[in-house]
């Protein structure tokens, strides 16, 4: 089932359903005005939902909606709580190589965790808006999963229990700012602006078999100003999966449903510089600090700039037949305020 979030209807937008093609849509508001509605009471919901999902795959509706990513907010245009992981420790790895720093042997066993902003959100096809270029604007391409209601100390199992909703986020993140901020000791704030998320969010089933080990084992395209990027498979090098990152947010908290979990950075471990890139016969990257670590550590330095105004990036995973699951993020950087 496929679910996305219009922009009309208030703050939080109308909820619709979405075809598995990602091509017509209706909304659903005897079932529930929103998404965040729905999840509240998923039980009596998500049967009714399907029966429209089904009766639009079949063609049943004489006249669907025009399902347009366009006119989308994010799937939850503001969540109750946006926790983001890092569980890919290659990437963990290489920023602490870059700056000569060794990875502390428990970043292997307990996942790293920074809580976002999740007041409000931005929608897949909006802007990554900046004031200065000299923030080091970057993309991070990631998976996130949607949570039911999760217990206090829950166990992992039951933790994988509680997966309602995949999407595809672009977690921004402004570069030059994090070291003033980390040497605080306090964590990520004015470092890491709104997130995106991708057009439609889909329950675990629509992935088949590429969902598995709470994990999803498909390729994330990024593209950076029309060129491929980075193509590294989700499921590869995902030190932590998600039933273990939901676990490790709720080991002294409640969970309510509506919560989003991010994997952190998308990253396979490569071969190196000059093994590692999309013309080189690599994997690519899901951000640019990523190629920048690979550079200072076989280089000395850094030679690949961070987004500038005008910069364009997309964010897409496709099934085994080449169609889009998510829908893709397309976002431009742009000034604030212009």
């Amino acid at each position: 089932m496929k679910l996305a979030t219009l922009k009309q209807g208030g703050r939080d937008g109308t909820l619709v359903v979405v075809n598995r093609a990602l091509s017509h849509c209706r909304a659903v508001p005897a079932i529930a005005r929103t998404l965040q509605q729905a999840l509240d009471d998923w039980e009596a919901c998500e049967p009714q939902l399907r029966q429209v999902y089904e009766a639009l795959n079949s063609d049943a509706f004489t006249a669907p909606d025009v399902f347009e990513p366009e006119k989308c907010h994010s799937p939850l245009p503001r969540a109750y709580q946006w926790a983001d992981g890092s569980a890919y420790v290659n990437h963990v790895e290489l920023v602490r190589r870059a700056r000569g720093a060794e990875l502390p042997a428990e970043f292997w066993t307990d996942p790293l965790m920074y809580q976002g902003g999740s007041d409000s959100f931005v929608g897949p096809r909006d802007p990554i808006f900046a004031c200065s270029e000299d923030w080091g604007i970057d993309l991070e391409a990631e998976v996130a999963v949607i949570t039911g209601d999760v217990a206090m100390g829950a166990s992992v199992a039951q933790a994988a229990k509680s997966v309602r909703l995949l999407m595809l986020v672009n977690d921004v993140s402004l570069r030059n700012l994090i070291p003033a901020e980390l040497a605080k000791g306090f964590g990520f704030f004015q470092s890491k602006p709104a997130s995106a998320f991708s057009p439609v969010a889909v329950t675990p089933d629509e992935l088949g078999a590429d969902w598995r080990d709470s994990r999803v084992h498909r390729p994330l395209l990024v593209s950076l100003n029309g060129t491929l990027f980075g193509q590294p498979d989700a499921g590869c090098d995902m030190v932590f999966n998600f039933a273990q990152l939901i676990a490790h947010a709720a080991k002294t908290r409640e969970l309510c449903a509506g919560s989003i979990i991010g994997s952190g950075t998308v990253s396979n471990k490569q071969g190196g510089l000059q093994g590692s890139s999309i013309a080189n016969g690599g994997v690519g990257y899901c951000c640019i600090a990523e190629v920048r670590m690979y550079e200072t550590i076989e280089a000395g330095k850094p030679q690949t700039g961070y987004l500038k105004f005008g910069d364009s990036v997309r964010l897409e995973m496709c099934d085994a037949q080449g169609a889009s699951i998510f829908g893709a993020i397309a976002q431009t950087v742009q000034p604030y305020g212009n």
